[in-house]
């Protein structure tokens, strides 16, 4: 595994902690609440980020499948390709 990734996760982690204990903290002037809920809001909310990607890949599925337009289905498989990590580009390299 690649150290800076996971250190870039880890502090943002951190960062998001503390972020929402200051802002609870100042909100309610509780050490006790502002410690739960900066606890337990990032595994919330990292569960509901979940379930939005499962709808958002069930749509962009079911509107590929249902798409009649034109150039759709081309932009579609275009979007895979590139998620897919292709080697394949329409752009240039930098120089």
């Amino acid at each position: 595994m690649k150290q800076r990734p996971l250190l870039k996760t880890f502090t943002f982690a951190i960062l998001h902690f503390a972020t929402a204990f200051i802002v609870i903290y100042a909100l309610t002037g509780s050490f006790l609440v502002s410690s739960a809920a900066a606890l337990i809001e990032p595994v919330v909310n990292t569960f509901v980020f979940y379930l939005h990607e499962r709808v958002w890949q069930r749509l962009s599925q079911r509107k590929a499948e249902q798409s009649h337009s034109y150039g759709h289905d081309v932009f579609v498989r275009y979007l895979e390709r590139s998620r897919a990590g292709s080697p394949q580009s329409s752009v240039p390299p930098r120089r």
